[in-house]
């Protein structure tokens, strides 16, 4: 679920500004799974645009102070969204931590990073939105480690079905600043992309394992 219309069109338009989101439908990506892709998204760009990141977490944690009230932690999930996470709890004033997808084989062979939120209220912060996996496994990790996590928020969301099931079965809530379906209105409304291809970014969209041009 998107914040609002208004935030997921000016974050669509900022993220194709600074090419952090890249749409070529004509010569596709080959994403870690292996799906070819005419949409690439780096959100990790944004922290080189000091307004830009500074826009995206004054929303994010606006938006959690309303939605979820003022949690004790802020989590971001390594490694795309350690940066936009810790600038939210900045924004907030609130501890930090970050969830490896795994954990480490040396050292403390820690999966937490920061001090581990036994019994506090954690909002999960994303930069990014795909199948959900990798989000709800570092969810998966804090509830083990008995933190109440109230949430989840993200930059960037693709809405596949497979994630809406995900984010259901884990009984829990998702909310993004923008989404593919606002990116590609607003990628057709300033000319980035035309009326063709826009129908291949939406034919993606509906079976992206098995889409080709």
């Amino acid at each position: 679920m998107i914040f609002d219309k208004d935030t997921a069109k000016k974050t669509a338009e900022l993220l194709l500004q600074i090419n952090a989101i890249k749409l070529q439908p004509q010569e596709p990506f080959t994403w870690a799974s292996g799906w070819k892709s005419p949409i690439y998204c780096d959100n990790r760009v944004t922290l080189s645009y000091p307004e830009i990141r500074k826009y995206l977490s004054k929303t994010l944690a606006g938006f959690i102070e309303k939605e979820y009230g003022k949690p004790d932690v802020i989590a971001g999930v390594a490694t795309g969204a350690i940066g936009i996470g810790m600038l939210v709890a900045e924004q907030l004033d609130l501890p930090f931590i970050y969830v490896r997808p795994e954990a480490k084989k040396h050292g403390r062979k820690n999966q937490i990073e920061g001090i581990v939120p036994t019994g506090k209220n954690v909002v999960v912060v994303e930069d990014l939105i795909s199948t959900g996996k990798s989000s709800l496994n570092a969810v998966k990790a804090l509830k083990e480690v008995n933190a109440n996590v109230k949430g989840m928020v993200a930059i960037f969301n693709y809405g596949f079905d497979i994630a809406v099931e995900n984010f259901n079965q884990a009984a829990l809530s998702l909310h993004t600043l923008s989404s593919y379906e606002n990116l590609l209105e607003q990628a057709l409304d300033t000319n980035y992309i035309t009326q063709d291809q826009q129908q291949t970014l939406q034919s993606w969209r509906t079976n992206p394992a098995e889409w080709s041009i």
